[in-house]
């Protein structure tokens, strides 16, 4: 990738992409790869580093959203299986199958009111029964056969399900299992999607730490965080893909109607072998007496995803899990697995993020639609370009979300569509071998050539894909150092990610070049550590590393609840 630094030089006072697209989330980063792929001029930029607003605070899940059937969502269900099972196919490095539990109490109970939502004569979600998980689950599989590449749904029977897993509750009489995906470096996804589209298009640019500030004379001021800097934009077309700081980019665009009525969704990560063990392969997904949806799966052998809330919120920066929330979760899950023991010190990470949804008068959060809307707005004198604002949008859809905004675009632009991005793989999943035993000689035949053990190579290749050839041939066979304070990991490795995968704070390598943080491995060592690394690699003065550590230590502290602990229960 060029660096950043290069990408702000080529910015001049007549500047004048095709579009320029605010917000770098998952969302504002398929449309810049579909848009760069049609080769039309597209300039990103993002306020932060690149996924950390809410495309940094998912369930990590990539999947069709079996509670969407029970508001009547029926199309949003279907395309989002669809895309579930293309991204299983075009990022396997990072997009996995998960076998999923519903713990059901009995058969009935429900059928009247999923009768009244089915016919969309009730949106408010309400108690299930096995019935009605049973009729949502054969729409799942039927929405979900084009480019089927996991097993059906079926039922568990009471006496199979605790033998197999025996801390549920007793109270549980059956289980549902069905399957979706889970996606284990989400952020890196949205960092490969941007590789490949300036590697497709030169003229593509997205550029961190750039906030757009105002209008002035029919550009657009964008402000650099880095040196304060500003620099004039001249765009055809504007698409505004802020997500929950939608209202406010469009305010300084002189449009008043507000759009977004978000909802709070915070998680846990628990260190907890125990809990992990109990859960195995299974992702417990559960209604709550309030009947809420949460969920609870293994992240590895240690670490347990423990979510999520569904709280109105109105402040897009309102990030920041509550003692309230915790506790909810807590309470919820022991109803469902009452042995496990829970404490406050299993926490070793703990996020939020807002919901970007449609504004909604009154209702339950849950009733809110997860479907997206795009809302156009028409040139003016002072804002002499068309505006495309979209309004909600998700992971699991963010492709065919990016095709409906691209195609919006190129009409404005009077350009047609010159190729698609479905099926076509991403990042280090290109090049990916379908069946196991071809990828476990490919990945013989990597170690080999590049002089590491299978074992360091396979952790390699989880974090990276096949792009993790990229950063083997820079060691040229030599030996790496691996770091003290998370001995996974190598410095050779943190300098490879500063330099080449446009690092500009230290949060950005510990939260999402890597799952440092959210694993709880940020402890001071490690922050120290991996600063001095990072910024030897950076050229970062002795002065800029101090202060690198004492930000990166305050944000963790207030937004993710890591108190300098360097070790967890």
């Amino acid at each position: 990738m060029r660096s950043r630094d290069t990408l702000v030089e080529s910015l001049t006072d007549d500047t004048s992409p095709d579009v320029l697209i605010v917000g770098g989330g998952i969302n504002g980063i398929g449309v810049f790869r579909d848009l760069s792929l049609q080769g039309v001029s597209a300039l990103l930029v993002e306020r932060g580093d690149f996924c950390s607003g809410t495309s940094s605070a998912p369930s990590r899940l990539i999947h069709g959203g079996l509670r969407y059937l029970e508001t009547g969502e029926f199309d949003l269900v279907r395309e989002s299986l669809i895309e579930r099972n293309r991204l299983l196919l075009d990022a396997p490095h990072y997009v996995k199958p998960l076998r999923v539990w519903v713990p059901l109490k009995g058969w009935s109970g429900g059928i009247v009111d999923a009768a009244f939502r089915f016919l969309r004569l009730k949106r408010t979600p309400g108690p299930k029964g096995g019935f009605v998980v049973k009729l949502g689950l054969m729409l799942y599989d039927l929405f979900g056969a084009r480019f089927r590449t996991m097993p059906k749904h079926r039922f568990i029977g009471r006496d199979d399900a605790h033998a197999a897993m025996p801390e549920l509750a007793r109270s549980i009489r059956i289980v549902a299992e069905y399957y979706d995906t889970k996606i284990t470096l989400p952020e890196r996804l949205g960092l490969e999607l941007i590789r490949d589209a300036e590697a497709d298009n030169p003229s593509a640019r997205a550029i961190s730490y750039m906030t757009m500030d105002s209008l002035a004379d029919g550009a657009v001021v964008l402000r650099d965080s880095i040196s304060g800097a500003r620099h004039n934009v001249r765009p055809r077309v504007l698409i505004n893909c802020a997500g929950a700081w939608l209202d406010g980019v469009d305010r300084s665009l002189s449009i008043e109607e507000r759009l977004i009525g978000g909802t709070k969704g915070s998680h846990l990560v628990l260190r907890h072998p125990e809990f992990a063990r109990s859960l195995a392969d299974v992702m417990l997904y559960f209604e709550t007496a309030d009947h809420r949806i949460c969920l609870a799966y293994a992240l590895d052998e240690r670490h347990v995803l423990l979510g999520t809330t569904d709280i109105r919120a109105d402040d897009p920066e309102d990030t920041v899990c509550s003692d309230a929330e915790i506790a909810y979760l807590f309470d919820v899950i022991s109803e469902v697995l009452p042995t496990i023991p829970l404490k406050r010190d299993h926490i070793v990470f703990a996020y939020a993020g807002i919901r970007p949804l449609p504004l909604t008068r009154g209702g339950v959060a849950g009733a809110i639609s997860r479907d997206h809307e795009l809302r156009q707005f028409e040139a003016t004198t002072a804002r002499p370009f068309p505006t495309i604002a979209l309004v909600g949008g998700k992971w699991t859809t963010f492709r065919s979300c990016a095709e409906q905004i691209t195609d919006a675009a190129l009409v404005r632009l009077g350009r047609t569509r010159q190729r698609t991005t479905a099926d076509r793989q991403i990042g280090g999943g290109v090049g990916w071998p379908r069946a196991a035993a071809d990828l476990d000689r490919l990945l013989a035949d990597l170690a080999s050539q590049h002089g590491v053990s299978l074992a360091r190579l396979r952790i390699l290749v989880a974090r990276y894909g096949l792009g993790a050839r990229r950063y083997l041939d820079t060691l040229q066979r030599r030996p790496e150092t691996m770091l003290q304070s998370v001995k996974d990991y190598a410095r050779e490795e943190i300098a490879y990610i500063t330099i080449n995968e446009r690092v500009e704070r230290l949060a950005d390598i510990l939260l999402r070049r890597t799952s440092i943080a959210l694993l709880g491995d940020a402890g001071p060592d490690a922050i120290a550590e991996i600063a001095a690394v990072a910024g030897s690699a950076a050229g970062w003065s002795g002065i800029r590393i101090a202060e690198e550590i004492g930000a990166t230590c305050r944000f963790l502290r207030v937004r993710h609840g890591i108190n300098g602990k360097a070790d967890a229960a």
